[in-house]
């Protein structure tokens, strides 16, 4: 008979070497992982690099691991396992999800894996991190320094004085090494203060006091009365009451909600930098610290302030008195206090000057008594901010002209208080020019800079200029255009403000709006999601403090002047003859408002398989209409962003503009088919060519009947508001009963709630009675305690006395014993002499006396021990 054939399979190659054989990285590419382990046993710090040899990603990070090795192969202990081989043991114990897989040892402590970016510069970093895990501090600059890190730092006091290892040091390295377990970016500092002065600047008295630094809230000491002092504690306690002001962002490229969680908090301030994490200092990353700091002291504490001053910022407005001559004048004129609340408002655009623009800077000013004197407003009241603007649009007709070369200033009274007025001053902004014209006749000097338009040059539409392009626009506002100090308490539109690699996530630059020409990967945006916006620092402009400190402040002002960023899409994908235009977000305005012509605009995507069957039925209309009054167009909605009234949530959407009545926009019927007849109708319809020539009877009719349709459509839809009014009374009622319903459950939860809570109350009382019960019985135990340890003092002294009676017994027995072997030995002598006699008789007596005073003894002996 035919036996069934076997399946026949390949066993698979033996694995070969992944690192080279002159790499400091030993390689056990057989998944030797016990041989591993007992490497790790000689060595303080050991990396274990797990890999696949197949994985894109082992490959890519095998020359980062090797250029990490080559530096700090002197120190630490570098080992590469395929975890991948199916005869090895790594692959039978571990089972990793991704690779490669990077797990540090630092002795016996481990494993703390790496999460990092697969770069040598971020792994170098941490394994220099787990390697010296403490910062020592032994000065006060260095105390200083460590304390003005934008990172929480966590410090501890040893004395080093009376032991190698004080006690606690332990337990605080190894809550360090935990640090950087639970979170990898190591956004937590550890040091460790050794001299007894310098602990004492941040009062730390006793040796093993924990301190955690926090730069705008009050720093908090390790409460050891509340907590037990382990490793676990301390690092949960300061991950939980850390102080974030800025947050690094590192996605690893797969696929993640870390961008969405963020931005959902909040609007968020990205900021692009490049970033080396082992350079020794970065003065952009300080100076964004500066901001970050003035933006998050709501208090202005004196830690901050010492932190501001100590990186170097001593110029900065938040902590200069000095107030120049030419503010103090214009002060002393106007009144205005030290840090007005001011905002900056654009007057209404009227016809006639379309071309210009009143920009001013409203700002709510109080006075005492005749003398103007200075009150200082804690924070921006925005009851007195609408009360302001109210005010100035009554005023608009003061500050009304078609140019003006100066800038005017007025001040005028408060709705509510006589010692409140306003002060506004604005200025003619040209939008030809998108410049301010300045004058040398007033004490206001303006820079002679053009606004920038988002690195734009072919857009010369932009209404307001950005306001952060300016550096004083009123010299006396220029304190309270700049200085942020505690703005995120002062606003309801706080910023988050997030730091990227630029070197490692430009591509997300990129998508947000920098340009992919430029060179320094310098880059801000505002991303605020609630509102669908988001806001482009211009790239034209140097990434400074000052900069993000503008950039800030007009985001947070009531009337925010920040243009919103539009996505655009520089390429063009359809060439086709040229009879359609494909529009852009920089071209959408000049192409479908300015132009003379009527336009048939297309919304479409790419992914839209039906908007690309369309394509021969547009190019089919575009060759019937009349180039010289059509314009058939096109536009990617998911390539480019347009404004908000012109955006669509259905594809294909169809719209018509027609000529001079472009704000009167037609929307194609969507339950028309599209086809070269209904367009070429619909288009005819509603242009201004067929509107203006004159109508006959014919078209009369047709207009009745159409009238008529329009009455009959117009009266259905009544119909059904009318149905729809009446299922929402039905809907009401039901939520009024549900109410009603949910009103007596709250009640009767109420009664529940005083139930319980008197029945808390006896179970209190019970409790007390039970503790003062115990208390009781606690202290009858110890009495009790005290008569049973007496008689077992008088237990022993009878145990004592009753070895003393049996001593006794046993020496009278041997006494009696010897008197009657005298007796008999007397018996048998019959002659005896008087001596004898004699003797005898004193022998007896003294016998007589002894068993008396034994007789004695025996009593007081029974005596004693039956008391």
């Amino acid at each position: 008979s035919c036996s069934r054939a076997k399946d026949v399979t390949m066993p698979a190659k033996l694995p070969v070497n992944f690192f080279s054989t002159r790499s400091p990285v030993i390689d056990l590419f057989r998944g030797q992982l016990d041989y591993a382990d007992h490497l790790r046993q000689d060595s303080e710090i050991v990396l274990y690099f797990f890999y696949a040899p197949w994985c894109g990603q082992s490959i890519a990070a095998r020359e980062e691991i090797e250029h990490v090795a080559s530096r700090l192969s002197d120190q630490v202990l570098f080992v590469a396992v395929n975890c991948w081989w199916n005869q090895g043991k790594c692959r039978k114990q571990k089972h990793f999800f991704y690779f490669p897989v990077i797990h540090l040892y630092h002795r016996s402590f481990g494993p703390i894996e790496y999460k990092g970016p697969m770069s040598a510069v971020y792994i170098e970093k941490f394994v220099r991190r787990v390697m010296t895990p403490l910062l020592y501090i032994s000065s006060r600059s260095k105390l200083l320094d460590f304390l003005s890190n934008y990172e929480p730092g966590v410090l501890g006091y040893f004395e080093f004085n009376a032991s190698p290892q004080p006690p606690g040091y332990l337990t605080f390295f190894t809550s360090a090494l935990h640090s950087l377990k639970k979170d990898y970016l190591g956004t937590v500092r550890f040091g460790v203060i050794t001299d007894k002065h310098v602990a004492e600047e941040i009062s730390l008295v006793h040796s093993g006091s924990v301190y955690l630094h926090r730069h705008v809230n009050t720093s908090l000491i390790y409460p050891n009365d509340v907590m037990n002092y382990t490793a676990e504690n301390i690092c949960k306690w300061a991950l939980e009451n850390r102080e974030m002001l800025i947050r690094w962002l590192r996605p690893h490229g797969g696929k993640s909600l870390l961008l969405n969680n963020e931005l959902k908090k909040g609007p968020a301030l990205l900021i692009f930098i490049p970033y080396n994490p082992l350079a020794e200092i970065h003065p952009l990353l300080d100076d964004i610290t500066k901001v970050a700091l003035e933006y998050h002291s709501c208090n202005k504490s004196q830690a901050a302030e010492s932190d501001l001053q100590h990186l170097g910022d001593t110029d900065s407005p938040a902590f200069d008195s000095s107030v120049p001559d030419a503010h103090m004048k214009l002060s002393e004129t106007f009144s205005i206090t030290k840090y007005p609340c001011c905002n900056t408002v654009v007057l209404p655009q009227w016809h006639s000057i379309s071309r210009t623009h009143n920009v001013c800077e409203l700002c709510v000013n109080q006075t005492l008594g005749v003398k103007p004197n200075k009150v200082h407003v804690p924070h921006c009241n925005f009851l007195e901010i609408e009360a302001a603007l109210d005010s100035f649009y009554l005023q608009e007709r003061t500050f009304f002209q078609v140019i003006s070369n100066t800038i005017e200033c007025s001040n005028f009274l408060s709705f509510y208080s006589p010692f409140s007025y306003y002060t506004a001053c604005c200025r003619t902004v040209n939008r030809h020019f998108l410049s301010f014209i300045s004058s040398e006749k007033t004490i206001f000097q303006t820079p002679k800079v053009a606004f920038s338009s988002h690195g734009k040059k072919d857009n010369s539409q932009h209404s307001i200029p950005h306001i952060e392009d300016r550096n004083c626009f009123i010299p006396d506002l220029h304190i309270s255009s700049t200085n942020i100090t505690g703005l995120s308490c002062r606003t309801n539109k706080t910023l988050n403000l997030y730091l990227l690699d630029s070197n490692l996530f430009w591509i997300y630059a990129e998508r947000l709006g920098a340009s992919r020409s430029t060179h320094l990967k310098e880059f801000a945006a505002i991303v605020d999601l609630k509102e669908e916006v988001h806001y482009v620092l211009d790239q034209n402009q140097s990434l400074v403090g000052s900069t993000l400190e503008n950039f800030i402040k007009n985001f947070s002002i009531l009337y925010s002047p920040l243009k919103r960023h539009l996505v655009d899409d520089p390429s063009v994908y359809f060439h086709e003859q040229h009879v359609i235009t494909e529009v852009t977000t920089n071209t959408f305005h000049d192409t479908v408002f300015l132009s003379e012509k009527n336009v048939l605009l297309l919304y479409y995507a790419q992914w839209c398989g039906f908007c690309a069957s369309l394509n021969h039925i547009f190019i089919q209309l575009a060759r019937l209409l009349p180039p010289d009054n059509f314009t058939v167009a096109r536009i990617d909605i998911t390539r480019n962003d347009l404004p908000w009234e012109f955006m669509t949530d259905r594809l294909p959407t169809i719209l018509f503009f027609p000529h001079q009545r472009k704000e009167q926009s037609v929307k194609f019927p969507e339950d028309s088919s599209v086809n070269l007849p209904n367009l070429l109708k619909f288009i005819l319809h509603h242009s201004s060519l067929y509107s203006s020539e004159p109508c006959t009877k014919e078209c009369l009719h047709k207009e009745t009947v159409l009238q008529q349709g329009h009455i009959s459509h117009l009266e259905r839809e009544i119909q059904k508001l009318r149905t729809e009014i009446g299922a929402l009374h039905q809907a009401h009622d039901q939520l009024e009963a549900q109410l009603s319903e949910a009103r007596r459950e709250e009640h009767k939860l109420q009664q529940q709630k005083h139930t319980l809570e008197k029945q808390h109350k006896t179970l209190q009382i019970h409790s007390e009675q039970l503790q003062a019960t115990y208390d009781q019985k606690n202290q009858e135990l110890l009495e009790m305690a005290e008569k049973l340890q007496e008689l077992a003092d008088a237990s022993e002294n009878l145990l004592k006395e009753n070895t003393l009676l049996r001593i006794l017994v046993a020496s009278r027995e041997g006494k009696l014993q010897s008197k009657d072997e005298t007796k008999e030995s007397l018996q048998s002598q019959q002659p005896l002499s008087e001596d004898v006699s004699v003797a005898t008789a004193t022998t007896t007596s003294e016998e007589k006396r002894i068993d008396n005073t034994d007789t004695v003894e025996t009593e007081h002996s029974s005596r004693n021990r039956t008391e």
